[in-house]
């Protein structure tokens, strides 16, 4: 698995996308510090740049290098049962055409063991948005995934993981004046 981690990790240096199971579903993953990758996700999922993507972080660090993180925030986080993305207001120190046209950026702090050394072998955050084309059906595993995604990207990193529950995150969305709303369950 370590070399494998490696090899994912240098295609996304090098400016490349990934396609990687996450803590939830399988995504497709780039630097997200880079604008040129992220628009290759974006021309490979036909999305259009205002469909925003949700980035995943590996601590409490990187994650507060990116946005201001409250109080409620972390009590979020810490009450989470299930993986949760939280949508935080002024993101910095990511490419612009991640963050979305109101200001915003969906954020997961992450569990899983290998996507933190994937993630902290990259050193920035990763982007993580469904292995599907847009508009199509989220794949629940694997073998759902399109060839047109699989040959689409520069890296599979086939490991299987036992934390991968085929589900999405839930999404909240939390404003500087702790406005709180639930966007997925």
């Amino acid at each position: 698995m370590k070399e494998k981690i490696h090899k994912a990790v240098e295609v996304m240096k090098e400016g490349g996308i990934i396609l990687y199971p996450t803590d939830t579903i399988w995504g497709i993953g780039c630097d997200a510090t880079n604008k040129e990758a992220i628009e290759k996700i974006y021309k490979l999922k036909n999305r259009t740049e205002t469909k925003a993507m949700l980035v995943l972080v590996e601590n409490d660090r990187m994650l507060q290098n990116i946005v201001e993180v409250s109080s409620l925030a972390w009590d979020l986080i810490d009450l989470s049962e299930k993986p949760t993305t939280i949508i935080y207001d002024d993101p910095k120190n990511v490419a612009d055409n991640i963050i979305a046209d109101d200001n915003t950026l969906g954020i997961r702090l992450i569990e899983p063991i290998f996507l933190k050394q994937l993630i902290g072998k990259l050193k920035h955050p990763v982007v993580s948005t469904s292995a599907n084309v847009s508009g199509d059906k989220s794949p629940k595993d694997f073998n759902e995934i399109s060839n047109t995604i699989k040959n689409g990207v520069d890296y599979i990193l086939d490991i299987n993981i036992d934390s991968n529950s085929s589900k999405s995150s839930s999404i909240i969305k939390l404003t500087k004046d702790s406005k709180v709303t639930i966007i997925r369950k």
